[in-house]
């Protein structure tokens, strides 16, 4: 039967971490991109398009997980 589990018994675990090594700013899409499984170029595109439509929010989030996340 095949066992998904690692040797310690317990599932891996998936975490958020900034992705430093693609990073333009602060690699918070990059990310959110690897932790979600898509391009970091859309999660950049649509920072970009949220702000062009005038949505201040994403800026808020983007500066919130650059000082909280590691």
């Amino acid at each position: 039967m095949n066992d998904i589990r690692n040797s310690g018994g317990t599932p891996p675990s998936r975490s958020f971490r900034l992705d430093k090594n693609n990073a333009k700013l602060a690699g918070v899409c990059s990310g959110i991109g690897n932790y979600f499984g898509v391009d970091p170029l859309l999660v950049r595109i649509a920072f970009v398009i949220a702000l062009l439509l005038g949505f201040g929010a994403p800026v808020l989030i983007y500066i919130a997980i650059a000082l909280i996340a590691d």
